[in-house]
């Protein structure tokens, strides 16, 4: 089994821990503003401000030469970034903050798909059966026949979807160019893919609601660059299971200050989902892959 070079299973675990505290920060923020503003303008003023983080890559960019393909691949991650985003940030105004948590960890599970179907990854036996597991735990969250469903939970399984897609690009130029450059370039076009629709039906914002998007874009960096840290200091196997925590986090943060109730059929859905992950993390841990695999990040 591989490690990295310096192997700190407990600093992951709390960079780990941190990720998930900032991600829950995201949703409790996208929550507070509310469907006040239209969603595609607040995912789009969620990454203008979040650009700002960036800038000191400006010289590197601008220096990079990008071929076509890596042109056609970050503008088609831009593309599936910008529309799942788009629907995260409707969902997070329609649903639970643990409907949404739980349901978002169901992109590694499509990621697992998605890499057999077009990057020719094997789909082993194992694979199968956690896949299997996970959508009885998404199943169990959205219980479907028995209960209404929103327009938010469809919202959400599409944009779990949509992250699953942009990783899998962002993972085939990850050989091309560097992992910095992939983020930036991954800002920079979500941006882009977001404006036109940002415009259409434009809400002049507050200065108050600049503030608290601004704060969401300082919670996600936190989380992006904490779970980077995390996977530099152990393997999945260690940091993976820390990420369910983000769900309990979730679930009280919702009953505490929106109301939510607590439901024991998310919490079970949510949990046999992360278990499902987590099992092929460890396994890709033991069979020396070394592949990472977010698991709940926030937009």
């Amino acid at each position: 089994m591989s490690a990295p070079a310096q192997y700190r299973p407990l600093q992951a675990v709390l960079w780990m821990v941190l990720t998930g505290i900032s991600f829950v920060g995201v949703q409790a923020t996208v929550k507070h503003i509310g469907p006040v503003m239209p969603p595609a303008e607040s995912a789009f003023l969620r990454y203008v401000l979040g650009l700002t983080f960036f800038l000191p890559m400006a010289p590197t960019l601008m220096r990079t030469r990008l071929s076509r393909r890596a042109w056609a691949m970050f503008t088609l991650r831009g593309a599936l970034q910008a529309g799942a985003v788009i629907l995260w940030f409707f969902a997070m105004t329609r649903i639970t903050l643990a409907e949404v948590t739980a349901m978002n960890y169901m992109s590694p599970i499509y990621i697992t798909l998605g890499a057999a179907l077009f990057l020719g990854e094997p789909l082993a036996a194992r694979r199968v059966l956690a896949i299997a597991v996970a959508f009885c735990g998404a199943l169990i969250i959205l219980r479907p026949g028995l209960r209404a469903l929103e327009a938010g939970h469809g919202a959400m399984a599409v944009a779990a979807l949509g992250f699953a897609g942009a990783y899998l690009v962002a993972k085939r130029m990850t050989g091309e160019v560097s992992p910095g450059v992939v983020v930036a370039m991954m800002s920079l076009m979500t941006t882009l893919f977001l404006a036109p629709f940002a415009l259409i039906g434009w809400v002049p914002p507050t200065l108050q609601q600049i503030g608290w998007l601004f704060l969401v874009a300082c919670f996600a960096t936190t989380g992006h660059y904490a779970m980077t840290l995390a996977f530099k200091a152990a393997p999945m196997a260690v940091t993976q299971p820390v990420t369910f925590l983000q769900l309990v986090w979730a679930a009280l943060v919702g009953a505490a200050f929106f109301e939510e109730p607590l439901s024991l059929w998310v919490m079970l859905g949510g949990g046999l989902i992360m278990g499902a992950v987590s099992f092929i993390a460890w396994r890709e841990v033991r069979l020396d892959k070394g592949g990472q695999m977010p698991g709940g990040a926030a937009p």
